[in-house]
């Protein structure tokens, strides 16, 4: 049985606000507790929709019940717009058709999981390696639902002191990464290239590009301040902070889901 909620409330003074709903079974696992909030997410889909697919181990679970809906019949006429090259491997075998941005500039809905989400509903992602696709994706969706577990929920941006990723371009990374932690250096930062290769090479993201992963010891204040200085770097592609994009937050804990919605003027 779904679980009820009001899809539709948006607070007026776009604060964001708890939506609760019936809570699910105790003692579940994080990756159960991730396909609870996915299966939540994709009760906004409709036949017809251009939907942006995510990337990591939440939003499979979304495009795994996409796929299942439309085996079923229950969904039609549905376009993805994968975010990696690994979604868009999980929705071909899935059987879900899809396209670009190139084909379709507006998506209807994008749908993805995120790293950190702090009150106002701002989001750390990326940790994945995926953020330059996401943002871009996602940036041009009407609709964008994250999907989370509640240890994704932070009192601030750079919160669970886990990576804030920042995608470089290779040439003279060192230089870059050095001048991300000068930057960043009054916030206690660490700046870190990551690795994943092979033979403990550099990660290489879906772009060709490398990723710096900064670790935080404090909060940063004026985000979008932040924001700017960083893209304002030669050498950096684009930075894991999602900022003001999020129309809704689905969390999924041990007493039950909860739907946190957000006024977003580009809806």
């Amino acid at each position: 049985m779904a679980l009820a909620y009001d899809p539709l409330f948006i607070t007026s003074d776009k604060s964001a606000m708890d939506v609760p709903s019936t809570p699910p079974p105790m003692m579940l696992t994080q990756d159960e507790l991730k396909r609870i909030a996915a299966h939540k997410a994709v009760d906004f889909v409709e036949s017809g929709m251009v939907l942006g697919l995510g990337t990591g181990s939440t939003a499979k679970h979304a495009v795994a019940r996409i796929g299942e809906l439309l085996r079923q019949g229950k969904l039609s006429n549905i376009v993805g717009i994968p975010t990696s090259k690994k979604t868009q491997e999980q929705a071909l075998s899935l059987g879900i058709p899809l396209s670009d941005l190139d084909a379709h500039p507006v998506i209807d809905l994008s749908i993805d999981g995120a790293d950190e989400v702090d009150p106002h509903l701002n989001l750390v992602k990326g940790r994945g390696g995926s953020l330059l696709r996401e943002k871009m994706i996602e940036g041009a969706s009407k609709k964008f639902v994250v999907i989370v577990d509640e240890s994704k929920m932070v009192k601030h941006i750079g919160g669970s002191k886990l990576a804030l990723p920042v995608e470089i371009v290779p040439f003279c990374w060192k230089f870059t990464a050095e001048k991300l932690r000068e930057l960043m250096d009054g916030y206690g930062c660490e700046a870190k290239l990551r690795l994943g290769g092979e033979k403990g090479k550099a990660f290489v993201t879906d772009n060709g590009n490398y990723i710096v992963d900064m670790y935080l010891e404090k909060d940063m204040g004026d985000l979008g301040a932040v924001s700017d200085a960083i893209l304002r770097l030669p050498g950096v592609v684009e930075h894991g902070m999602f900022l003001d994009m999020a129309s809704t937050v689905i969390v999924a804990g041990e007493l039950g889901v909860k739907i946190k919605n957000k006024h977003s003027s580009c809806c």
